[in-house]
């Protein structure tokens, strides 16, 4: 991978006061497992405030960087009147405040909300949604196609869509907080928060090893994610060169707000959770055999002749080879905010997956899952939109200045 990896700075004294090591967490619910974009197992807890993630790269970080234990999402819109030149300058703000705070420094007017942490791993990544480019008299990439509706959606415009996004990501919740609270104190004259949303992952050190995260349903989840290794990852991940020079080493982020209907879910017997995914819910093996990690046999039959994972099971729905080879990267944040008016948690996903074409990727695997999916029973998709996501940076340049210097 290009990115450059998390570097870990802790001290001898810290290193040997700490009571032994901790292994560490898997991914998010509905993201990647814990053995392919994973924390380091093995270190002492202490090391988690002192790790750094550089802001500068070939992409941004907070894409392929091991998921952090807490996460904000926020998109905003600009004020009317705010053009190009005010929108560079908000980037241009943004972007040297990342910098300074992921590398565990306090920014300008700091108020000291995180003055005792290190970085923690902090993360900001920020993009475009659509309706960004006309306002700034640009046209938008190729790729950034409008959602299209799915008969299953239940959308709420308010939560959906956005000029600007943000995704911040850190070990501690302090640190993350503090970043999404600087980050919206410096819109302010240019842009206006559309929606925000929070989420959070298993902390590090609650699994004696690595392992793939379970999401709220309890199923272990994330097994398939493509990994970095993988032959051709960049490739479906990242966009690579194309008419728009700006976006190569970028990626398009889909973010979807997944509402588990948990009471419903509960009600299941087990085996039945089971065959709803395709997977058993103790060890997260396949139903067709083996593992977790195990490849998914699609064909396996039971002796009678029955599918033994079946036909409208999500992990067959879902599945590269019924969507034509779709490959997206998924990366998201458990969230539970509350219960609702009729008692039920108002808890599930906010799922992001990257791809280099929208597309090709979740659009195309949401068409199958949307008619296919025995799970789409369990659960609402309740917001949605899709960003452009800029590579990276180097030293005293800015996220999008290519785009909007252009």
């Amino acid at each position: 991978m290009n990115e450059q990896n998390p570097s870990h700075s802790m001290s001898r004294r810290r290193l040997l006061g700490t009571a032994g090591g901790a292994g560490l967490a898997g991914l998010a619910a509905g993201g990647v497992a814990g053995q392919v974009l994973g924390r380091r197992g093995g270190l002492p807890l202490t090391s988690l405030g002192q790790t750094a993630v550089p802001f500068h790269g070939r992409h941004q970080a907070g894409i392929t960087t091991p998921l952090q234990s807490y996460g904000h999402l926020a998109a905003f819109d600009l004020l009317p009147g705010a053009g190009r030149a005010a929108a560079a300058g908000l980037l241009r703000r943004w972007s040297q405040t990342a910098e300074t705070m992921t590398a565990g420094q306090p920014p300008d007017n700091d108020d000291q909300i995180a003055l005792d942490a290190g970085p923690c791993s902090l993360t900001a990544t920020f993009g475009f949604g659509h309706a960004f480019f006309a306002k700034v008299g640009l046209a938008a990439p190729a790729a950034l196609v409008p959602m299209p509706p799915f008969p299953a959606d239940a959308l709420e415009p308010g939560r959906s869509d956005g000029d600007l996004w943000i995704q911040i990501g850190a070990d501690d919740p302090l640190v993350a907080f503090h970043a999404l609270r600087v980050l919206h104190r410096q819109a302010a004259g240019t842009a206006r928060l559309r929606w925000q949303m929070n989420g959070f992952n298993r902390a590090p050190g609650a699994t004696p090893r690595p392992m793939t995260v379970r999401n709220l349903m309890g199923q272990i989840d994330g097994t398939n994610n493509p990994k970095p290794t993988d032959p051709g990852f960049d490739a479906k991940i990242f966009v690579t060169g194309g008419s728009e020079a700006w976006m190569d080493a970028g990626s398009y982020a889909v973010v979807r707000r997944i509402r588990m209907l948990l009471d419903s879910w509960d009600q299941l017997p087990v085996n039945q959770q089971e065959t709803v995914i395709g997977r058993r819910k103790s060890n997260g093996a396949p139903l067709s055999g083996g593992v977790e990690t195990t490849l998914v046999d699609l064909t396996q039959v039971h002796p009678d002749g029955s599918l033994a994972i079946p036909a409208d099971a999500h992990i067959r729905a879902a599945a590269a080879q019924s969507n034509g080879g779709a490959t997206m990267l998924r990366r998201g944040f458990s969230y539970h905010d509350g219960y609702r008016p009729d008692g039920q948690p108002d808890a599930g996903l906010l799922f992001i997956a990257w791809q280099a074409d929208p597309a090709t990727g979740f659009i195309q695997v949401q068409r199958k899952l949307d008619g296919a999916d025995h799970l789409t029973r369990f659960i609402r998709h309740e917001s949605s939109a899709i960003f452009a996501v800029p590579g990276g940076t180097r030293p005293g340049q800015y996220v999008g200045q290519q785009l909007l210097e252009s």
